[in-house]
Formats: C-alpha cells, structure tokens, sequence
C-alpha cells in the first residue's frame, strides 16, 4: 500500500480510503467486518464515515441514522490494536432527527454531533472530523471557536470539508488564519473522469492552501467500472442507470475499448486517472463486497502515459483547465 500525507498536515494515510456508507444499507455487519478486516490486511489505514451513513430505513436503529458509524464502533471494539492502526474519519452537517437544531454547523449542533459520533464509534477522539457541507449562514468565527475546542479537548485531531467551492475553501483558511490555527487539511469532493468541474476552482485553491482532495464517487455511481458489460447486472440495470448510459454510450464505448487495449479494467483506470493527481491525497472506494476492495489494488500499480491521459480527455473532457483561462480566454 502506498501512503502519502494528508494535504500539508504530517499524518501519512493510504492512498485508497475505506468509504462506509453502504454499511448499514447495502451491506449488513457481517460483510462490513469483513471489508475492514481485509481493508487492515491490505494495509489501508483510512477510515470514512459520516453520522448519516446508515439511513433511516436501516432496521438496526430506531431512526436508522448513525448505523454505519455504530458498525465502525462494533468492530474498533473487539480490540486487537484496530483503533490505534486506522485514521478515523467521520463528518458533520446533515440532518440527524427533525429539531432545528440538529443539523448544519452551529457551535450548539456541532458539539452536540461530535459527542454523539464518538459514542457510536466506541471510540474517544476523531482523527478526522469533516464538514460534510458549507453553512453559510453561520460565520466562520462560529464554526472555529467549535472546532477548535474539540481540539483542545482532544475529541478532534484534524478538521475536514466536503462539498466546499473554492471560494469557501479559501474563507475558511484565512478565518483560520487569522485565529493562529491549522484550518482545513482535506476536502471531500465529487472528482472523476465523468465529474471533473471542481477542476475549475477547487482543485486550484486546495493547491494553494495546501488542502488534500479525498474524490468521493470515483467511478461516477458505477458508470466508470465496465457498465457496458454489466448493463445487465445489479443496480447498472435500473432505470437510472440505463439513461446515463445511453447518454454517454458514445464516451462509454470509446473508455471500455481503450481499457481493452491497455489490459486494464475500467474501475482501475478510473482510480489510477484520480491518483496521478498531485493534489489528491486519496480516493475513496466503497465497496459492497471483500473481493470488490481486493481488486481495487490494482489501481496502485498502473501508470497511465501521457498519451493515454490525452485520450482519456478526448472521452471526457474537462472544463477546459483551470479558471479563468478555462472560460476568459
């Protein structure tokens, strides 16, 4: 397994991150144990969750909410030194039941949250707690002050976004700035080859601040992962998926084939395209399955050329690079 750090903070974490969210939903306490064991035994030490993940219509829970993060806890707690070998991630913002306040980012929600999720991880700190969206109508000295207490009482190593655009990337770095403190080392966002707006602006400003970029939904829902030949299989079938895909079969057919003839499978390419990437720390995988994370290694191994990434914009171009040069001139 390949390491690297967390944006500019000094913590070293996998290039492939565990991602939870089917746990709980799509995939039950059993499978899920199964994933992190096998997720340890490959050398992955980074773990991502969110107090969401689960669902309300999960039935291990009375509202269902929180079930992958219970799940994580279930398994941190059968010991065997699982807490101290993993980098725990888990995130803050959405709704969690139907008070006013039980949701966003407000001093009063993220406490409350914070204390909430250590008790369903079993666990007495976070290494990495993330804002699973902007809140623009709570200012930043706010959202700080609540961070920054986590911090100083050891609940909270490092702080996170996700779903931030640039400029909120940047207000945020520089209210953290001006409090003396670290501010964000990671940003969660939509990135893969089908997906590539945070090109723009997002990528650029986590460059300039030294921001780590997690991509979330590297293979665009499973469209990236050879849907051609398994149109027919799973969820590729539903009605959903079908109308992506015959919107994009031109693009699908030329991807696939061009996989064929690297003798790679799509999923693989798609993953490697995001780690070529100097500003992505690394890429979420979730999956359903043992062997669908086993198979993910591979990813690691492949060096795309220079000709190849040039095809590979030719299928699915950008936005044409970075703004504004992208749409001023």
């Amino acid at each position: 397994m390949d390491y690297q750090h967390l944006g500019r903070s000094g913590l070293r974490v996998s290039r492939l991150c565990l991602g939870t969210m089917n746990f709980g939903m799509t995939t039950d306490q059993p499978g899920a144990f199964g994933i992190m064991d096998t997720a340890l035994a490959m050398g992955i030490n980074f773990v991502d969750t969110a107090d969401v993940y689960g669902g309300p219509q999960s039935p291990d829970m009375e509202k269902g909410y929180g079930v992958s993060e219970e799940i994580i806890g279930r398994w941190l707690s059968q010991g065997g030194g699982r807490r101290e070998r993993i980098v725990l991630a888990t995130k803050v913002y959405q709704p969690m039941d139907t008070g006013p306040n039980d949701r966003r980012l407000s001093a009063y929600h993220i406490r409350r949250a914070c204390e909430e999720s250590l008790r369903r991880l079993r666990t007495d700190h976070i290494d990495l707690y993330q804002m699973h969206h902007v809140d623009r109508s709570t200012p930043w000295e706010e959202i700080w002050q609540a961070m920054d207490q986590l911090v100083r009482e050891g609940k909270v190593t490092y702080v996170g976004s996700s779903n931030f655009a640039g400029w909120d990337i940047a207000t945020a770095q520089n209210a953290a700035t001006a409090r003396n403190v670290l501010g964000l080392v990671s940003e969660q966002s939509l990135y893969n080859l089908a997906s590539r707006t945070v090109e723009l602006e997002v990528i650029p400003a986590l460059r300039h601040y030294g921001v780590g970029l997690i991509p979330w939904s590297p293979l665009a829902g499973g469209l990236l992962a050879g849907v051609l030949r398994k149109a027919n299989e799973g969820r590729r079938a539903g009605e959903q998926m079908q109308q992506q895909i015959e919107q994009r079969r031109s693009q699908l057919e030329r991807y696939e084939a061009l996989c064929a003839e690297l003798g790679e499978l799509p999923a693989d390419v798609a993953l490697a395209w995001l780690l070529r990437n100097p500003v992505v720390t690394a890429t979420i995988v979730g999956p359903r399955t043992t062997e669908q994370l086993s198979r993910s290694r591979r990813a690691l191994e492949i060096s795309l050329s220079e000709e190849t990434l040039r095809e590979l914009d030719g299928i699915w171009p950008g936005p044409g690079g970075e703004a504004p040069q992208a749409y001023a001139w």
